[in-house]
């Protein structure tokens, strides 16, 4: 089936309502082989579209994955990224920043980072650290976070502007998920190194990056650049949304293959 993704979407002014939607809505999938299928069947239209827009090479993708710990961000770039000639793709994690990156403005590293033409770029974690986690940590008051809002905005125009076609997921899962997931690193020695004790003092404002996210995304989500809620409890469900979203998105752009060079007609190799 056809995932509809119109419900996901945040349009432009509107809240996101996170309160009101279900981290573990199925959205009418049957179940984890079914849909895992269905992904795989995407990720080949996706290949071959991502093929061309390489060789195209006059315009670009930004996938942004955002979330709360466990969301499932890596996840996604392992099972949804899957196929890709990684030639044309690049992955972004943004962690605290460096000396160096305080050193300038905070979108700095950002724009740095953002792909080529040709290229699929994806940030895991994004410049929305910078008006989320910020604000929560109380690095930035209110007012410093709405003129970021505003910086934010006004970025991703120019990208869009410049041929950046910009798709932000926030991956939505529930408190007790996280939980469940995070209780899942402790348990297992080999994903014991994914775990930070950090992770539990952020778990205790829940509300709060709930309620950060909530504006952040009411503030950003805008035409050009709008952002999708993509229910993340369960990880198939999660996988196909985001690559039916990629897929339209490459879809909508119509990349094509350059036109054959006519002065090559008739050439042969010795």
């Amino acid at each position: 089936m056809v995932v509809d993704l119109a419900p996901l979407h945040v349009a432009s002014g509107q809240a996101p309502r996170l309160g009101r939607r279900d981290p573990g809505d199925r959205l009418g999938l049957t179940g984890k082989a079914p849909a895992r299928d269905q992904r795989d069947a995407l990720l080949d239209q996706i290949e071959e579209l991502h093929g061309r827009l390489w060789a195209e090479a006059q315009r670009s993708v930004l996938l942004v994955l955002q979330g709360v710990d466990t969301s499932g961000k890596d996840g996604v770039i392992r099972r949804v990224l899957s196929g890709i000639n990684p030639q044309g793709c690049s992955v972004t994690s943004f962690k605290v920043p460096t000396t160096l990156e305080l050193e300038h403005d905070y979108l700095w590293r950002v724009h740095n980072a953002c792909p080529a033409r040709g290229r699929l770029g994806v940030f895991n974690r994004s410049h929305y650290e910078d008006v989320v986690t910020a604000r929560v940590r109380r690095i930035i008051d209110d007012d410093h976070c709405r003129r970021r809002y505003r910086h934010v905005r006004e970025f991703e125009q120019m990208l869009a502007d410049e041929g950046t076609t910009v798709v932000k997921v926030y991956l939505h899962i529930s408190r007790e998920e996280q939980r469940q997931r995070l209780q899942a690193r402790l348990d297992n020695p080999t994903k014991r190194w994914k775990f930070n004790l950090d992770d539990l003092e952020a778990r205790k404002q829940w509300d709060e990056y709930q309620s950060a996210y909530e504006e952040a995304i009411t503030e950003t989500s805008t035409d050009v650049a709008p952002w999708w809620i993509v229910p993340g409890d369960r990880k198939w469900v999660r996988d196909v949304v985001v690559a039916t979203l990629l897929l339209e998105t490459f879809r909508g752009l119509d990349p094509q293959f350059p036109p054959a060079d006519p002065s090559l007609d008739g050439v042969i190799v010795d």
